[in-house]
This record gives structure tokens, C-alpha cells and sequence, in this order.
């Protein structure tokens, strides 16, 4: 692991704002359209999402 005050020229984080962009967008339009069944239904993506969210939180108590 690095230390002090380098930072490191690689990687995703290190990019400028418009070259993440560009990158990220081409993970999107690589799938077909039929098969973006949230962006198609919001009421599964929102079933999704209160799922995923109950299940990240189901080992979880309450009291701390």
C-alpha cells in the first residue's frame, strides 16, 4: 500500500469526470433495450429496491 503524500495515476477514481463518463455510458448502451426491465417498469425497480433493502438489513437489531 502506497503512503505519504503519492497518488496513484491509475484506475477509474483517477480519471478526468468527462473520461469516467464516457466509460460508464458504454455499460449502459450495451444492453439491449428490451433488457432494461427497471428503466421499462418503475414498479419493479421499486419492488427491487425495497427488497434489496430489506434483505441488506435482515441481520441487523435494532437495539445497539
Amino acid at each position: 500500500m502506497a503512503t505519504g503524500n503519492s497518488t496513484s495515476k491509475r484506475g477509474f477514481a483517477s480519471m478526468d469526470m468527462e473520461r469516467q463518463r464516457e466509460i460508464a455510458s458504454k455499460g449502459g448502451r450495451s444492453v439491449p433495450a428490451e433488457k432494461r426491465s427497471f428503466s421499462q417498469d418503475r414498479e419493479l425497480a421499486s419492488s427491487a429496491g425495497r427488497k434489496g433493502g430489506q434483505a441488506s438489513g435482515s441481520g441487523r437489531s435494532s437495539e445497539d
